[in-house]
């Protein structure tokens, strides 16, 4: 059973940073602690370096400070179950909450908590993941197969059924301000027109691959995980060309994926509970055991010098270092 908290009663706990070592030549994993019964599905940090955390099962917005160890979690409203989470531009942290069928914004300052719901006709849209364009629109998937817009000055919400129905997972946005899209039961990609709100479906090559998340390099190509496949995909909108790569071990599934400043990829790898990093220039993988079994990575996000991934099954975050 879900149990929430009163805004006043914030819980405090201090979290004691714990330094795990690197495999030889690969990558160093630093563990963070965090309240109990937190599984954070997805993570955010901020510039300031504030990391932002969904805690989907109590239907709260986590906020951790990793120079004092001090977190607290900050409730949404009643049938909250946040499952995304981004920084916007303006800083705040902002929620595709698929308990309320809304997206939820949290002011950095204040902490107040504002909701913009879905029209109710949509029905349910199992709210997944956001991307912000360069107009300050919100874009967002909903994997029971839908997908939209919210402009947050006008509060304007409009809402678009996705090609083949069910799948919308991952979502990001290019230097250029391009959207894509990514579909997991359908098992596509798709850039979405910003006039028009329409998609256009892109077909990756290997047939029933599972597309979850997608992720932009500097470049404007388009990252994918394919979940079924275990495949690291990129799409290059320039040319219309597209690579792939498996993962390395027997069985990968590939999850989350995620581009650092210097154009890694990251991808989380649940066959192997390992965080997998891929240069392309060198084609070589580093990789690292999470310290935690079954950790259950769903998400990698960062800023430059820190990746930060949380694992969905234990009260833990995991970061790390990019230089």
């Amino acid at each position: 059973m879900r149990r929430f908290l009163p805004a006043l009663a914030l819980l405090l706990v201090l979290a004691a940073p714990a330094p795990f070592p690197a495999f030889a030549g690969e990558i160093a994993l630093r563990s963070f602690t965090l309240p109990p019964g937190a599984y954070p599905h997805d993570v955010a940090v901020s510039a300031d370096g504030t990391v932002w955390y969904t805690a989907q099962r109590s239907g709260q917005l986590g906020r951790f400070d990793p120079r004092t160890g001090q977190a607290r979690q900050i409730p949404l409203g009643e049938g909250s179950a946040p499952h995304g989470v981004i920084i916007g531009p303006d800083g705040a942290a902002w929620i595709t909450d698929g308990g309320l069928n809304a997206i939820v914004r949290v002011d950095p300052v204040t902490e107040q908590v504002r909701t913009w719901r879905l029209p109710e006709e949509t029905g349910y849209t199992n709210l997944n993941t956001a991307a912000f364009d360069r107009q300050g629109r919100i874009w967002w998937t909903g994997q029971a197969g839908f997908y939209g817009v919210l402009e947050p000055q006008s509060g304007q919400m409009r809402v678009y059924r996705a090609p083949r129905g069910r799948g919308p997972y991952g979502i990001t946005t290019t230097p250029e301000g391009r959207v894509f899209y990514c579909s997991l039961a359908g098992s596509f990609i798709a850039e979405i027109d910003l006039a028009t709100g329409e998609s256009r479906v892109i077909e990756p090559p290997t047939p029933r691959q599972g597309a979850r998340r997608v992720w932009s390099d500097s470049r404007g190509r388009i990252w994918v995980s394919e979940w079924n496949s275990g495949n690291l995909s990129v799409h290059d909108p320039k040319d219309g060309s597209w690579r792939s790569w498996r993962l390395p071990g027997e069985k990968p599934q590939a999850y989350a994926v995620y581009v650092d400043e210097a154009d890694r990829v990251w991808v989380s790898d649940w066959g192997s509970n390992a965080v997998l990093r891929f240069d392309p220039a060198t084609e070589r993988w580093d990789s690292a055991t999470l310290p935690r079994p079954g950790a259950r990575v769903r998400q990698i996000l960062g800023r430059p010098g820190e990746v930060w991934l949380p694992e969905s099954s234990t009260d833990h975050l995991a970061m790390a270092p990019t230089r």
